[in-house]
Parts: structure tokens; sequence; C-alpha cells
């Protein structure tokens, strides 16, 4: 909620829904925890909080997780069919799709503790993230960020961000998303 409190005393008019689940991937689903892959009831979430001016689309760390043999190039090609599946939302007649941003999740450092198991290798698998999601985002017309210019995943556990890095990042993304926004909802 940072980048809300932060677009509202900016003097926007907005209202940020978050859409978090702990594991969530792009497009896989997760052996041990059912319900994890993104592209499931995604565009009845659209449906269900339409009209939108904008979805930020923040995922793929899960992809690399050790169960999963992906690399960078695949979580964008999941990321790329998130954003096909977005737009095919079924809103309602006249009402406009709306903007993409995708942002590209800080590296993977090398995971530690509980984390380390889970995801081992990942940071290898997760090489080139940020190009290839920049890729598919110039390919099918959004917006891109690149999170790894304002924030790093934890050096507790080398996956996760810290308080500060959540903070950092809605501060970034306020400024970002500020000049993206229309003047009046």
């Amino acid at each position: 909620m940072v980048m809300e409190r932060e677009l509202v005393a900016g003097g926007h008019s907005a209202r940020v829904i978050e859409d978090a689940l702990n594991g969530r991937r792009t497009v896989w689903e997760d052996p041990f925890k059912p319900g994890r892959n993104g592209l499931v009831g995604l565009e009845q979430r659209i449906e269900i909080n339409s009209p939108l001016s904008l979805v930020l689309l923040m995922l793929g760390t899960n992809d690399f997780q050790s169960m999963h043999e992906h690399n960078a190039w695949h979580s964008g090609q999941g990321v790329g069919t998130l954003v096909r599946a977005i737009r095919h939302a079924p809103i309602e007649p006249g009402m406009r799709s709306p903007a993409i941003m995708v942002i590209a999740p800080p590296p993977v450092r090398v995971p530690r503790g509980v984390m380390a198991p889970k995801f081992h290798g990942a940071e290898g698998k997760s090489a080139g993230l940020a190009e290839a999601y920049r890729l598919v985002a110039q390919e099918l017309n959004c917006h891109f960020f690149d999170s790894s210019t304002v924030i790093a995943t934890s050096a507790i556990d080398g996956v996760h961000l810290d308080a500060d890095q959540h903070a950092a990042l809605g501060r970034a993304m306020a400024g970002v998303v500020g000049t993206l926004l229309p003047a009046s909802f």
C-alpha cells in the first residue's frame, strides 16, 4: 500500500488492488501447493475489478523453484501468456482494456536458510530475467520496469524482499505509475 499512499499524497485519485499469493508462478502449477498457476482465474479477476487503468504484473521468481527447470526465457513466455489473458478478459462492452506494466523481479541471490532447497539453482536459472521480460513487454506493447534498479532480494534468504525493499519499490513505482495514470478516473 506504499504505492497507493504515495500516489494519493502526490494528488492522484488512485486505488491499488493487490492480488498477491505466496508461491504464485506465471503459468505453472506448484506440485505441492495447488492453485499457484497465475493464469488460472486471471481473466475473471480482471473482469471483477474492472474498470482498471493499469495492471502491474510482477511474477516469475517462483518459476525458478528447484522442482522446475525453467529459465528466464520460459518465464518471459509465461508473462507474455498472462498479458494476452489480461487483454482477453471478458470486460463489459465499450470498456477499454487496461494498460499493462511488466515488472521484472530483482535477481535471486544464492538461496539461504529454509529457502535453500526450494530455490536451489534459481540464481542461475533466472539469469537474464529482466532482459527477457523487457523483450516480451516490447513485443506486446506493454510498459516495462526493472525492479532491480531500485531494490534487491533479501540477504537473509536470497529470494524474498525485506520490508525496506517493499517500501522502496512502492515509492519507486508510485513515481513511475503516476506518469501513466489518467488525469482523473
